[in-house]
């Protein structure tokens, strides 16, 4: 690695002042002439008109600096929760990340979600306490919050801070022997050389406190925390110098040879798809040829770490795209880099089939963080109703769910509505904004439904013979057993080849991960180990084809004979009102099939968390409005699934046909069988 990069995600809940601070460290930095303002919409990472007319992020936004000696690229990432898709994505190309966090709000629920993820990635962050000048700043309730929450790492508090809560704020960074004495002070219960020193009185070393820090944050154990007001400029100057003075550098992740993963997809009109790549090693020049490698490559499947190696080998091999133009961007605009070396993020042109996730050259292991799941389903269709203009719109959302993969746009020809997923309303709006100024649709949405999903209520097996009428010859036998919540899938199982050649159990696997999307009921399914026990082929009578026609009986035929549970989404909630509704917050959480802890008064006050199921509670933030008259707050995030136990029958309507109607579903897999409308 010839230069030195940080690579900064600047992380938050909504309205915390992310964008903000990104655009004052990119002024500090000197790439700005000026610093924009997110209600007039003048910030350079806020580049999408409905960014600038709603003033939110909706999009990750990455923005290039040189500041002493070191090139940063600052990673603006959404910090509404329908948006933490982007934020999930762009974790894998951090070297570190600053979590933005308001002294007058305190710790939100995403914000919440969001240092779990860091955790789960093992990425070193730093937080900001943001909005010092504002009234009810509190920092000592937030650096509690953040130790309660995130009790695996220290936090160091390194600002000292006076005439907090107006505008009058002023902030300066510990230095010199009250750095040393704080440092020994935090490190004092971990740490026996700080312990001695604490307990005599005594300090670190400066330069043994200034190592054990850096030590500490790379090694995710220690959380460095600075205060200041975004708005203001205050603080700004000292978060620049700490970053680059104590946080690590690319070189912490760097490898050998090529290696990088895409974590955005744009579309340009001129320049066709743009794929935003952080490179770990190696380096692409204009014209060089890379290797895609998908998200799904059968070595990252199995999250018990079991690989099929010679059913590997006939997988189909990586593709291979040559680079058109290599950009560097700062919000919408961008200059030819020609190059981009390990260390460092750039946007690749002229690749295809790239799409968020896939890896670039060698394949790195691992999966992502998840910080949230679509759990709405709704409805697109045109406007005006005119079915002409079907294939445009579901052209349209095909394009916007490559740079937002949660959207999940579903459609087949024939049919005269398109399903997609959300996180929520706000999404929605976007979407509705994207189609009609990108692509000069009006779309009109139906009211958002609840996803489901299933998972084998026992342990079972899946059989299925297709052998006539011939020429055909396929046998596949499964062996399905429940795992925990939060398992996901698993697909093990190899056969001897003289019984099931390699290339046909690479086409059950196939199949098998496509008959995940649509289960007995409809819905995905997940939550389960899958092992291949028993298939056969015929060395004269079976067609390349015929496993992908059996494989989806056998799949089904097994959710029939065992049975499925339904699984519900939740979400956790964190409300904040007047005390005297107490009771009814309570009494309504428990309507709504949730949980809750015991409530935290606090004077008039009165604070809460609370786990609930998706489909009871979408009203409740309207009751919760009506009842304070607007003055509760109420933040909500994705939790995860639980067996659904309400009574009622959830069934989503399945695409296509069904393979439990084996003959029906042989004619249409074989292209003999077209869907009329009555079918869908």
């Amino acid at each position: 690695m010839e230069n030195i990069y940080h690579n900064i995600g600047i992380l938050a809940h909504v309205d915390a002042g992310k964008t903000t601070l990104t655009e004052q460290l990119l002024y500090r930095m000197g790439t700005l002439r000026s610093a924009g303002n997110v209600d007039d919409g003048t910030t350079a990472t806020d580049s999408l008109a409905v960014e600038r007319r709603r003033g939110i992020s909706v999009r990750t936004a990455t923005a290039t600096a040189s500041f002493r000696g070191v090139t940063v690229n600052l990673v603006d990432t959404p910090g509404h929760v329908d948006f933490a898709g982007e934020v999930e994505r762009s974790l894998a190309a951090l070297d570190y990340a600053v979590v933005v966090v308001s002294a007058a709000e305190g710790v939100r629920a995403h914000t919440e979600n969001i240092l779990r993820a860091l955790a789960e990635e093992k990425l070193p962050y730093a937080v900001f306490v943001n909005k010092t000048d504002r009234a009810g700043a509190d920092i000592d309730a937030v650096l509690a919050d953040l130790s309660r929450i995130a009790s695996d790492r220290l936090f160091l508090p390194l600002s000292a801070v006076s005439g907090l809560g107006t505008d009058a704020v002023t902030v300066s960074t510990l230095a010199g022997d009250a750095f040393d004495a704080r440092v020994t002070e935090v490190l004092a219960d971990t740490d026996d050389e700080a312990a001695d020193a604490f307990l005599t009185d005594a300090a670190l070393l400066h330069e043994t406190a200034e190592a054990k820090v850096r030590a500490g944050i790379s090694d995710c154990r220690i959380v460095p925390v600075l205060a200041g007001s975004a708005k203001l400029g205050v603080g700004v100057d000292a978060l620049a110098d700490f970053l680059i003075s104590f946080m690590p550098s690319a070189e912490r992740r760097a490898t050998d040879g090529l290696s990088g993963i895409i974590f955005k997809i744009e579309h340009d009109r001129a320049m066709g798809k743009i794929s935003h790549v952080r490179l770990f090693g190696g380096r692409i020049v204009n014209r060089d040829e890379v290797t895609l490698v998908p998200p799904d490559d059968p070595r990252r499947r199995n999250p018990d770490g079991e690989e099929d190696d010679a059913v590997a080998l006939a997988e189909k091999p990586p593709v291979s795209e040559k680079v058109s133009q290599i950009r560097k961007f700062t919000g919408g605009r961008y200059t030819d880099a020609g190059e981009v070396e390990g260390g460092d993020i750039a946007a690749l042109c002229g690749l295809p089939s790239a799409k968020a996730g896939h890896f670039v050259g060698s394949l790195a292991l691992g999966e992502s963080a998840r910080l949230t799941a679509p759990f709405l389903r709704v409805k697109a269709t045109p406007a005006d109703g005119d079915p002409e203009k079907v294939p445009p719109l579901a052209a349209a959302l095909a394009e916007l769910t490559e740079e937002e993969p949660y959207i999940d746009a579903k459609w087949e020809n024939g049919q005269r509505e398109i399903t997609i997923s959300t996180t929520g309303s706000i999404q929605l709006e976007i979407l509705d904004a994207l189609l009609r100024e990108r692509y000069g649709i009006a779309p009109s949405f139906s009211p958002p439904t609840v996803i489901y999903k299933e998972t084998p209520a026992g342990v079972g097996y899946g059989y299925a013979d297709y052998t006539m009428p011939k020429p055909c010859w396929a046998v596949v036998q499964f062996k399905f057993e429940p795992m925990p919540r939060g398992y996901g899938v698993s697909y093990h199982g190899k056969l001897p080849s003289n019984q099931c050649f390699y290339r046909y159990q690479t086409h059950i696997r196939t199949s098998f991960y496509q008959c995940l999307e649509q289960g007995l009921y409809g819905w995905e399914v997940t939550d389960f180990r899958c092992t291949l026990v028993g298939g056969q082929h015929h060395t004269i009578h079976t067609h390349p084809l015929d496993f992908f026609v059996c494989t989806p009986m056998a799949f089904m035929n097994g959710l029939r004979d065992i049975g499925v549970m339904l699984l519900e989404p939740l979400l956790r909630m964190r409300i904040s009102a007047p005390s005297h509704l107490a009771g009814k917050i309570t009494g309504e959480i428990l309507r709504m099939r949730g949980e809750y802890d015991t409530p935290l008064f606090f004077g008039d006050s009165i604070s809460l968390e609370a786990i609930v199921p998706a489909a009871t509670s979408m009203e409740f933030p309207v009751k919760l409005a009506s009842w304070s008259s607007g003055k509760a707050v109420l933040s909500a995030s994705f939790y995860g699934y639980r067996d659904c136990h309400d009574g009622e029958e959830h069934i989503n309507p399945r695409r296509g046909v069904n393979p439990l109607d084996r003959a029906k579903w042989i004619l249409w897999a074989r292209g003999a069988y077209q869907l009329a409308i009555e079918d869908m």
